[in-house]
């Protein structure tokens, strides 16, 4: 008897006779005669009693033909075999006419699937190659038939599908200071720790990029500030060092000397103490400053994962109050606002300001005045965005301000919006922690099926169900993607399980991660809320109270019920607000070729971002942060708040002050702003003027505008897809 079958990918399962029943009856249906389940049934159950444990998929193909070709149906065994070569030449075909379109660098959603990445690179092009031949094995070999129908159906979407057989993870924030203290190993070779802020910020960076060879994901380091001050004080320390040879005398008594802050000043009428101390800053300052320079530099122009993509790198900061973290801040901020090169607005990393009431954010707090420069800086560079630990689900009961490593207890983000804070398995912190897969639901496709039933409660009660339905199969597909996950080795990834991921520093080189990745999350998104209460009510819910009732009534109860997935399955599972990058006009093509073109629903080539507003949407920053910020609190994997101002910001950071103001008083958890930047791509000039056609530097017409895509920025628009340069095109200024 059979027991076992041996999947394609090497994986065994158990036999299902009712699998090949069903296989015989889709062909038995496109014949004259139609269905015979007696002898669909007789077939499977003389394969079943084969004289052997297990056997492969393809065998057991082979078996059905046979049995087939043996029984008085022979003209089923005909459409069988058909069916099964026809699958196989459909899967060649596709590819190769996706290849076609790589080696051409035709620009379209496949080769503009991640605006992140140049395609058009040979390195980029090798990617796709691979990306695309890999995703119909994970199809075919590594998803159960049942998730594989609602992929294909359109109702669900597996992001980082490619990298799937790889058992990569998807992101980390990073504990910077085991890199730093501890050195690391790389390639071929090994760095010691850190003893002065310029190797701790190449450090940094290296971290980073070795990672994101290791993950399907970003990387972001959870606390600049804190991991980066204990090295400007060495290199005060040094810089006294160094004077004290100069001057030929021992300044070390003044190494732990007292320092409120490191500002650079004039040294003319310093004497004694006060002015080998004040010099010793200024260099410092200076050096502190060079180090920033270079992390921004390179973090803009360091290639990885084959060299056709830079970092995407994230840094968090903003709370650490010592006057070296403030140094740090303040250098990192300096640096930002001049900009990179010869001037042009750095597109990494993304930077995100913690503001925390009693630390970052009020008149009277001690980094109130580096938060009043985060916001000019903001209003140049659109970085850094901000991360409210005030929202009531980013608090933490451990914190406490004398901690100096209260940082732990702080949430950290990915600039996209992944968040990952809360644990099943271990303390509630961000650090050495992250993501390790997850996948969106159309729920617009849901709510249109549903739209033919006349009853509106009755409409609603059969979406909800519908609703369960996709969530309880995405939920398996996440499970069954950890199972497989969690057979990789340690060996596999040589630094991120190293100990940078908690708990991996216990393991050897041959042992699987299956005992730390739990400490990841598995996360299911949404897209299309908008659309989704268009279709169920007629109205979106920045329009109508009753559509914000059903939206926060949906969203609550994804998030419940997913709740339930963490103690079913016990894996930390979380809510996605799904930053929809190549998925925004995925799925609305599927759905407009099926359904058609419905007002407001499938009329455009995008669907709106999760919980979002639709872009078009005319009203206040203040409407939009109150009908968005309630759904924040429900989206415990990742969200954002943005808003769109109008003109030039630069000389206007109170217009970004009174942005987060919003963002406290609804309670939102990370939110950003959006303004007009204009780039010329030639020269890199910046400014924030209307329509500019003309480069006034180089007299260039090469002029791009710099935007956002989902929480990061793009240098080029170029690189954008349909689906969000429609949705560009849409978004309208909130006044």
């Amino acid at each position: 008897m059979i027991k076992y079958v041996i999947k394609r990918d090497g994986r065994k399962v158990e036999f299902n006779n009712q699998k090949i029943v069903a296989a015989i009856l889709k062909a038995m249906n496109v014949t004259e005669d139609g269905e015979d389940i007696i002898l669909a049934a007789k077939i499977a159950d003389t394969i079943s009693r084969k004289h052997c444990e297990e056997m492969s998929v393809e065998d057991i193909q082979d078996c059905v033909e046979m049995e087939l070709m043996k029984s008085p149906r022979k003209e089923v065994a005909k459409r069988y075999i058909a069916y099964r070569n026809q699958r196989n030449l459909a899967r060649k075909a596709k590819t190769t006419e996706i290849f076609q379109e790589i080696i051409d660098a035709q620009a379209n959603d496949i080769t503009r699937e991640n605006a992140n990445m140049n395609a058009d690179t040979p390195a980029g092009m090798m990617m796709k190659f691979a990306s695309e031949a890999t995703k119909p094995y994970v199809d075919e070999c590594l998803l159960a038939e049942d998730v594989r129908e609602a992929v294909v159906g359109g109702y669900i979407h597996i992001h980082d599908k490619d990298y799937y057989p790889t058992k990569s993870l998807t992101c980390l924030q990073h504990p910077l200071d085991l890199v730093l203290e501890h050195g690391l190993k790389a390639g071929h070779g090994e760095s010691r720790p850190a003893k002065r802020i310029e190797t701790a910020s190449v450090l940094a960076c290296i971290s980073m990029e070795t990672v994101q060879n290791e993950m399907h994901g970003g990387q972001a380091i959870p606390a600049f500030d804190f991991y980066l001050a204990p090295f400007v004080r060495k290199t005060f320390r040094e810089e006294l060092r160094k004077l004290g040879e100069y001057d030929n005398t021992d300044y070390s008594y003044l190494n732990d000397v007292e320092l409120t802050d490191y500002l650079k000043r004039d040294l003319t009428g310093l004497v004694g103490d006060e002015r080998v101390i004040q010099q010793c800053v200024n260099q410092t300052v200076s050096r502190v400053h060079q180090s920033m320079e270079a992390f921004v530099h390179n973090m803009n122009t360091i290639h990885s994962r084959g060299g056709n993509q830079v970092v995407f790198s994230s840094i968090n900061y903003g709370t650490d109050t010592s006057a070296e973290g403030r140094c740090v801040i303040r250098e990192i901020l300096n640096t930002t606002y001049e900009g990179v090169g010869n001037g042009s607005t750095a597109i990494f990393p993304i930077q995100i300001w913690k503001k925390k009431r009693g630390v970052s954010y009020l008149p009277e707090d001690p980094n109130y005045d580096l938060y009043k420069y985060a916001c000019k800086v903001t209003a140049r560079r659109f970085f850094p965005n901000f991360l409210n630990l005030d929202a009531t689900y980013n608090q933490d009961a451990d914190w406490d301000p004398q901690d100096p490593k209260r940082y732990v207890h702080e949430v950290a983000t990915m600039g996209c919006r992944t968040r990952v804070f809360d644990n099943k398995f271990g303390p509630r912190t961000s650090i050495g922690r992250g993501n390790l897969s997850f996948t969106t639901i159309n729920i617009v496709r849901l709510a249109i099926e549903c739209m033919g039933i006349e009853n509106k409660e009755e409409r609603i009660a059969t979406f909800m169900s519908r609703l369960d339905w996709a969530l309880d199969i995405s939920a398996k597909q996440l499970n069954d993607r950890f199972n497989f996950q969690k057979t990789a080795l340690k060996k596999q990834f040589p630094l991120l399980m190293n100990g940078l991921w908690m708990g991996s520093e216990k393991l050897g080189p041959n042992d699987t991660i299956e005992s730390v990745i739990n400490q990841g999350t598995l996360s299911i998104g949404f897209i299309g809320l908008a659309e989704c209460l268009i279709a169920l009510i007629g109205h979106h819910h920045g329009e109508s109270e009753e559509a914000q009732e059903l939206g926060l009534r949906i969203v609550k109860h994804m998030r419940e019920r997913i709740n339930g997935y963490s103690e079913s399955y016990q894996h930390n599972f979380s809510l996605f607000a799904t930053p929809a990058e190549g998925l925004s006009g995925k799925f609305t093509r599927m759905d407009k070729k099926q359904f058609g073109v419905i007002k407001g629903v499938t009329d455009k080539d995008y669907y709106t971002n999760s919980s979002h507003i639709p872009v078009y949407f005319h009203c206040t920053p203040e409407h939009k942060a109150k009908i968005e910020g309630p759904y924040h609190k429900y989206e415990n994997a990742g969200h954002i708040f943005y808003v769109e101002i109008d003109g030039d910001a630069t000389h206007n950071p109170q217009a970004i002050m009174h942005i987060v103001d919003l963002i406290d008083k609804y309670n939102i958890g990370y939110g950003s702003v959006n303004h007009n930047r204009n780039r010329c791509l030639d020269c890199g000039y910046e400014d924030a003027s209307e329509d500019l056609k003309e480069c006034p530097h180089c007299h260039s017409t090469n002029i791009d505008t710099l935007q956002r895509i989902t929480g990061y920025l793009v240098g080029t628009t170029n690189r954008w897809n349909s689906g969000k340069l429609a949705e560009l095109k849409d978004r309208v200024v909130h006044k």
